[in-house]
């Protein structure tokens, strides 16, 4: 919608897009390839430059920065690990009848990454996406009004990454629910070590 465009942001992504190549360019090609003028360009590449997007070469031209592809690191183990938590995730529902989900830390406190629901009509309603404040680093579990939370960490995850069971207070049983969330991470760390055929990049 057009209410919804952010000029500026389109045209730094313009100027992203003729780095699809992977090519180093000069000021002049990249306003060949753009349309735009120099010195606008030469604000966007200042602004992409200093969050890493892109960088100058010693001969002046320019090239993709470090951020990209950090961020396409993430991206591709991000899906990896959604691809295998997912299965899971989907036992942890139906073994135990309550939401199991993937919780990862954030700036802000935790977000839902994937979720799993019985089928109950009463549940905790937990969808991908969500956020929430945590009361500590160690922990991603909300005061939930007549819920609870319980959750294990996945050992060495960067950011931290939980997984989780939660439902009705008094309905989960922290014993068990606790122990089948150790069985599922020790199931999805043993799949990350060396020479696991589901080892992700």
């Amino acid at each position: 919608m057009a209410q919804d465009r952010v000029e500026a942001v389109e045209r730094a992504l313009t100027v992203m897009d003729v780095f699809d190549s992977g090519e180093g360019y000069s000021l002049a090609a990249l306003a060949g390839h753009t349309g735009f003028y120099k010195s606008t360009l030469l604000r966007l590449l200042g602004s992409l430059a200093r969050f890493g997007y892109v960088c100058r070469t010693e001969d002046g031209r320019w090239q993709l920065g470090e951020t990209p592809a950090r961020l396409a690191r993430r991206y591709a183990g991000g899906q990896g690990l959604l691809v295998r938590v997912e299965p899971c995730l989907t036992a942890l529902a139906e073994q135990l009848g309550e939401t199991a989900s993937l919780v990862e830390a954030t700036p802000r406190g935790a977000e839902c990454r994937l979720a799993v629901l019985p089928d109950q009509a009463l549940r905790h309603d937990l969808y991908a996406g969500m956020q929430w404040a945590c009361e500590t680093p160690d922990s991603p579990c909300p005061v939930i009004p007549g819920g609870v939370m319980l959750s294990v960490a996945l050992p060495q995850s960067r950011p931290k990454r939980w997984l989780t069971l939660s439902g009705p207070a008094g309905r989960v049983p922290e014993t068990r629910a606790l122990a089948l969330l150790e069985e599922a991470v020790a199931r999805l760390t043993a799949d990350d070590q060396p020479g696991s055929a589901s080892t992700t990049a």
